[in-house]
Parts: structure tokens; sequence; C-alpha cells
């Protein structure tokens, strides 16, 4: 099996004549972008139909370089420019089918117009732009030169395109999407549930407890120090830009840990067990609560996307339970649901005489909810009653938030 993926994303490290090259691949993209989308705006303002692809094409960049205010266009590779209208059709039919109710997840906002104070500048490199690694582990890019990069593993074969990212800290990274092929762990019969939290990041059905990190809230002292900093600069003023960089790589640093911390933990998971089961949380509702730092500082959902595509890189299995199953109030042992169960609890007793540990109790029927779900969808036998999803219930997500 074949499986596209964007194969990491490694540090690069151009020269002072390459970031200025690369600061204007940024501009020119972003140029491109904006006038094709104040054009298709206009043409709906005006009741015109909606601008094709190649008239898009022909106004923004053939034309656009013949006009002395859009000459410079000419001075970077064309397929930049190309990338940049592609990225704007994506940005509508991502809308119209948000709209529509074809793309499933929260409703999307029109394309908005991107700035050069954007967090985030990037450009794209396809096939047709004759980008290369050399031999010496360089990056070719036309019109650009050879690029350094501090390589952590070989690329697993050709990359069909390269992009190429300056984040908020000013550091310089390029993502290479190739396609690979599914790699077969040797078969376990180990499986396993999980149950995230707060007070633990994850446990395990086998009484592990992964304790949570905590990056964000570790280095909140630091960045604190660093924003009162950058509040006592001058707008406009290099000093303050200097600041505002120090608090970009102070934030950078937290995110960098917690993205290693995932990487680790999920691979050696879905290493460790032939099939994962995970609750499937409501994030967006946790983080708006009084949780919402503690919540986006766990990072449930990027840990659980790591899980869901290492598991088919790997052949595992991996699946998500329904957030309305009561995990944390029923009984492992006899089935029996527990009517409230307030997040101060973290061990109760059932009325069978079984103790259990809130967290613990909540990875174990986690686990036996995902095989039985399993077994339903190959037409094994129906999970028994007590398994099956209950209404909603106060406290019915204690596990995910305590």
């Amino acid at each position: 099996m074949v499986i596209g993926c964007s194969c990491g994303t490694p540090r690069i490290d151009p020269t002072p004549a390459q970031r200025i090259a690369l600061g204007r691949a940024f501009g020119c993209a972003r140029t491109v972008f904006n006038d094709a989308l104040r054009m298709r705006n206009d043409a709906h303002e005006n009741g015109f139909p909606f601008v094709s692809d190649a008239e898009l094409s022909r106004q923004v960049i053939t034309e656009a370089k013949k006009r002395p205010d859009r000459a410079w266009l000419g001075e970077v590779p064309a397929v930049v420019l190309q990338q940049a209208l592609a990225d704007c059709t994506t940005a509508f039919r991502n809308f119209f089918a948000s709209v529509s109710g074809r793309r499933r997840g929260p409703k999307l906002a029109p394309p908005r117009f991107r700035s050069r104070k954007d967090n985030r500048q990037a450009i794209r490199f396809t096939k047709n732009a004759r980008f290369k690694v050399s031999q010496n582990g360089k990056l070719v890019l036309p019109k650009i030169g050879e690029v350094a990069v501090r390589w952590s593993r070989d690329l697993p074969a050709d990359p069909s395109s390269v992009t190429v990212i300056k984040d908020a800290a000013g550091r310089y990274f390029a993502s290479f999407v190739v396609e690979v092929t599914a790699q077969r762990l040797p078969g376990i019969e180990a499986e396993t549930g999980i149950d995230l939290g707060l007070g633990h990041f994850a446990v395990l059905p086998d009484g592990t407890k992964i304790d949570s990190p905590r990056f964000l809230r570790r280095a909140e002292k630091r960045l604190k120090k660093a924003q009162r900093v950058l509040s006592r600069k001058e707008k406009g003023s290099k000093n303050r830009d200097k600041a505002r960089h120090k608090v970009a790589r102070a934030h950078a640093r937290v995110a960098d840990a917690r993205r290693e911390f995932h990487h680790q933990l999920s691979t050696q998971i879905i290493r460790e067990n032939q099939a994962v089961f995970v609750e499937d949380l409501a994030v967006g509702g946790l983080a708006r609560t009084r949780l919402a730092k503690s919540v986006h500082d766990a990072g449930w959902s990027a840990f659980v996307n790591m899980l869901e595509y290492k598991a088919k890189l790997y052949d595992r299995t991996f699946a998500k339970v329904s957030r309305w199953f009561p995990s944390s109030k029923l009984c492992s042992a006899c089935g029996n649901v527990t009517e409230a169960m307030p997040l101060q609890v973290r061990e109760w007793t059932c009325a069978c005489g079984a103790v259990h540990d809130r967290d613990i109790n909540a990875a174990i029927n986690i686990l036996a909810a995902g095989r039985a779900d399993r077994l339903n969808a190959c037409g094994g036998p129906v999970r028994p009653s007590f398994g099956m999803a209950q209404p909603r219930e106060a406290g019915s997500h204690g596990s995910a938030a305590a």
C-alpha cells in the first residue's frame, strides 16, 4: 500500500542573500494570492460569474508581469506564483464545500487576504520547478540556489514537492511530500485503550500512567517576562522587532518540545500494540472552558492525529470510541453505569463491590468498547447492553478533563 505523506520539516540554513531571495518569493506569492482573491471577490460583488483558474492565471500573472507595478513578479520562479493561485482556488473550494455541508467539521470562513505580518510565510515548489536534493545533501531551488539542510534522516523516496516555510521565530524549514510504502511491523497480540487527561496525559488499561509534561505551564514565567519586555517597546522600532522574535522563539521552543513528546509517545504506543483505541474527545468544546489553557497545552488533537497516521503507516488498527460513551462512569467489572461522577472523584466503588481508579477504569472501558465496535463491523457478536452508548449525562467527560 502506497501512502502519501509529508516527510518531516527539516531546518534549512539559507545564506543572507538567499534569505532576501526567499523574502522576495514570499512577497510575490502573497501578492498573487491577494490579487486573485480580490479579483474573485469583485466579480462576486458585481454579479459576474466565478473567475476560472485559466483566466485568473492570465490576469494576475501573465498580464500582470507586463505592467510596471507588477514587473517584479518575473524575478521569482513561475511555479511559486502558480501554486499561490492553486492555494486560492483550494481555499474557495473548501469554503464552498463547508457552506453546502459537503465538508465535515466547523464552518469555514471565506478566504482572507494574506499579510506580510502573518506568523507563517510559505512557498511551494513542485517537480515542474526542477528542484532537487544534491549529492552533498543541499536543497537546490530555482533562482535561489543551493540551501543547506539539517537532515535528521534520509528521504524515503523522491519528493513530489517541497514547501519552504518561515515561522514567526524567523526559522526556515523545508517540508517534503513523498510517497511511502506501508511498513508492516511484526504482528503482536497486545491491544490498548487510551484515556487522555490533564492530571496524567495518558492512562492505559494495564495501569500505566504517563505524566503530563505541561510544557506551556513550565515556561510561563519566561514567556511572561519576554512578553512584558515586548509590551514596553515602541511600535515600529527595531528593538520591538527583536523583542517580538524573542517571544516567538520562546513559544517555538514550547511547541517543539510538545511535538517531540507526542512523536516519541505515539511511536512507542503504535509499536507495542496491534490495535489502539482512543476516545473521540470534543476538544473544541473543552477549549472554551476554564480549562482552556491546560487543554491547549496538552495538545490531544495533535497526538491523536499522530497515532492515526502512524497506525496506517505501520499497518496497525486505530479507532475512536464515541465521545458519548460513559467511559468514566461505567463499571468495567459488572457494566453498571453510575448516575453522576464529579471531576473531583478520582476513585469510586461500584455497587458490585469493585473499587476503581477513575482513569484506569476509563481506559479499560475504552479498550473494551473499541474491541466491540471492531467485532460489530466485522459481523461479530453484538456488544453487551452495558457497553452501548448511553444518553449524555453530566460528568461523562470527567476522565478527559481530569
